[in-house]
Formats: C-alpha cells, structure tokens, sequence
C-alpha cells in the first residue's frame, strides 16, 4: 500500500486498472482489529508501538499495522489462493497476536466496540497516514474507536470489479446482521446490536452504502473529481462498507463488526468471500442481480444496525418483511452452489447466535458490561474452529 500511496493520483488510477485487468481472480485476504486491553481491569491502553517493535524480525512482523488508536492493532492473513489458507492462518495470526500480547502483559478483543474507555484517552498513532486524518476529520476520527474485520476478494477486470461492488450494495445489510458485536459503548447498553456502524459510518464522510457505478470510467471521474476538488488526499478516505481498492486488484468488504470467537470470525469472512465469488459467477452468466435505490438499503441497513439478526430485513424485490435469519438463509441457500465449488460450505453457517445477541442476553439477565465484555477477551482456548 505504501508504493501506492507514494503515486500522483493519475498514476495511481492508472496503474489500478491495469491490476485489476491482469488480476487474480478470486484470492482473498482477511484482516482483524483488536483492542488492547489492560490484563486487569479490560480498559484500552495505547501500547501498540511497543507490539509493532516487539514483532519486527518476527513471522509476524509483515502481517502486523497499526490502525488509528495506540490502543488498537490490526493482524492480515496476506493473500491467500484458498479460503481454507485463509481461515487456517485467521487461527495462526490469532495464536502468534496472542503470545506476543502475552509478554507485554495486555490481554486483546475483537469486539466491535469496548465498552467503556473513553475515547478521548485514545492517542492517535504517529504516522503519516493518521495525522493526516486527524488533520482532515478531527473529532470524527477521534470518536472512531471501532473494530473490524475485513475481507479482500481478487476480481479480474475493471468493469468486473465495479459490478462487483456495485452487485455486494443489496447484502450489505445482511453480512451486518450477521456480524453485530457492538451493543456496548461509551458506558452505555445502546440496544444496538453495531454501535460501532452506527459511529463510524454516520459520522464518517464517503461511508457507508455507496452509489452503484455503471463501469470502470464512471467510478474514475468520480475518483478523478473528489482528487480535482481537494475533498481527499488519497484513496483511502473513500471509506464506503464495500470499495474497489486502488492499492489491490481487489473489492474490499469494510461492513462487518470484529469477531470475538475465532469459529465466528471464520465463518463470517467465508459468507463473504462465498456471496463475492456468487455475485461474480451471476454477472458472468449474465444472471440478474439486485439493483436497488440506495434510500431502500439503507432501511434494511438501520434495521441490521438496530436488530441484527434477532429483527427483520425487507425483501427488496417484494417489499415483503421476513426474519432477518429467514432471510440470510435465503442467501446461504443462493451462494452455496458456488460455495461448494470453492470448499467454502463447510465454513458457512447461520448462527445460533450472534456476539451481540450473546451479550445482549447476559447483560439483560443481569450481568454487569465489564462481566460480559470480559467472556468476549481473546484466551489461547478459544482459538480452535468448532466442528
């Protein structure tokens, strides 16, 4: 990312068409964000500088970034040819985070928001990239104390990548049912199952939903306009739930809160890597996909938000209201063909229960936010797939 960073933004456009053209078609790459926990009382503690300089020489050390907040660090699978490498090195990044955080004495989460710590005890990290943003956005970076995870697809071809993207708009809303982890925040039980979503994307400019763009060249002069106009600096402040990456021949999904179980987090990247590869196996065969109003999916976006899967969502096409479950196994059903194809079923799953209608329970049933936070921190048990 760095060489891209470095390139005029002609040279970046241009060069990220001519990746996505010559592209990989289907690889992925899953990334995690975690807090860094004080061992004793679960507060945030800015120590990631101290981590990063600990795994320099390390296997570690290229799959580790900071991301925002000292009290917040990131670990990357790496482009995998295979989901199963991916979910097996989810677990191994985990492992190798988790004995690294252990001799610095900090526990981690990769809950989608901490409960309590104040956001403005957060010190933001000290580079180039994030004081820019500090500079650009102030107090809405500030607030943004989050944690996700995030999922790279390779796409062949431009026009295809921006299809792509543009076919993910409509599921949106149902990857974030799935993933809510996030009820708690700044002391208070939101009775949102994504606080963090309702943060980052509602006070974030150029997020959430994005338009859908007809081709390659439509997504450019928009790019081209927002680079012309001085409205960003670089491409990564286009800061949509689903992008096209211009530093990667990939469609990048940005929706999903983190995941605290490591069987959840694996489960939750192959439903979006599985829906990705579908949605391009539709375009390919030339099978209609949805193309709906951006003021429609943001209905069903609040209500993920809101309910999660213990609501409902709105079929779209028929204006009908199901269960929010209902309708994400509607979706397995309709990925799964391509699912099997890929060795991705046997990872796919609708969910018993999500983080957040885990802590929600506990916490309804009378356990304190620090109690239940404290069943979501990352433990060496806890990184074994359940069968």
């Amino acid at each position: 990312m760095g060489d891209a960073q470095r390139l005029s933004p002609d040279e970046q456009i241009r060069s990220a068409k001519e990746a996505f053209e010559n592209g990989r078609d289907l690889t992925v790459a899953v990334e995690e964000e975690f807090a860094i926990l004080d061992p004793e009382t679960l507060g945030l503690v800015n120590r990631f500088e101290e981590l990063e300089a600990a795994a320099r020489g390390s296997d570690l050390e290229e799959h580790l970034v900071g991301e925002l907040i000292a009290s917040e660090i990131e670990v990357r699978t790496g482009r995998c040819e295979t989901f199963a490498e991916a979910a097996a090195l989810m677990g191994e990044r985990r492992r190798q985070l988790l004995e690294l955080a252990a001799r610095f004495d900090v526990a981690l989460c990769a809950a989608g928001t901490h409960p309590w710590s104040p956001w403005q005890e957060q010190r933001i990290i000290d580079t180039p990239h994030y004081r820019r943003n500090d500079e650009v956005l102030r107090y809405v970076v500030w607030r943004n104390n989050s944690f996700g995870l995030h999922v790279h697809v390779g796409i062949r071809g431009a026009d295809r990548a921006i299809a792509v993207t543009s076919g993910l708009r409509a599921f949106l809303p149902h990857l974030l049912a799935y993933s809510g982890s996030s009820p708690f925040v700044e002391g208070v039980y939101t009775h949102l199952h994504s606080a963090r979503t309702q943060i980052f994307t509602r006070m974030f400019p150029r997020c959430g939903v994005p338009d859908a763009f007809a081709d390659w060249d439509e997504y450019e002069r928009y790019v081209r306009f927002l680079y012309d106009t001085g409205s960003i600096t670089e491409h990564t402040q286009l800061w949509w739930s689903v992008r096209p990456h211009l530093a990667f021949p990939t469609v990048e999904i940005r929706i999903c809160d983190g995941q605290p179980e490591l069987g959840e987090a694996q489960a939750l990247a192959a439903l979006m890597f599985g829906l990705t590869a579908r949605i391009a196996r539709a375009l390919d065969e030339g099978e209609p996909l949805p193309d709906h109003p951006h003021r429609l999916i943001e209905e069903n976006f609040w209500r993920a938000i809101r309910h999660g899967l213990s609501g409902e969502l709105i079929d779209l096409d028929s204006g009908e209201v199901r269960p929010a479950r209902a309708e994400l196994e509607r979706l397995l059903e309709w990925v799964l063909p391509v699912a099997e194809e890929l060795g991705v079923a046997p990872f796919l799953t609708v969910p018993a229960i999500t983080p957040s209608e885990r802590q929600m329970a506990r916490h309804e049933a009378g356990e304190s936010m620090e109690a239940v936070y404290a069943q979501e921190v990352l433990e060496p048990a806890r990184l074994v797939t359940p069968k």
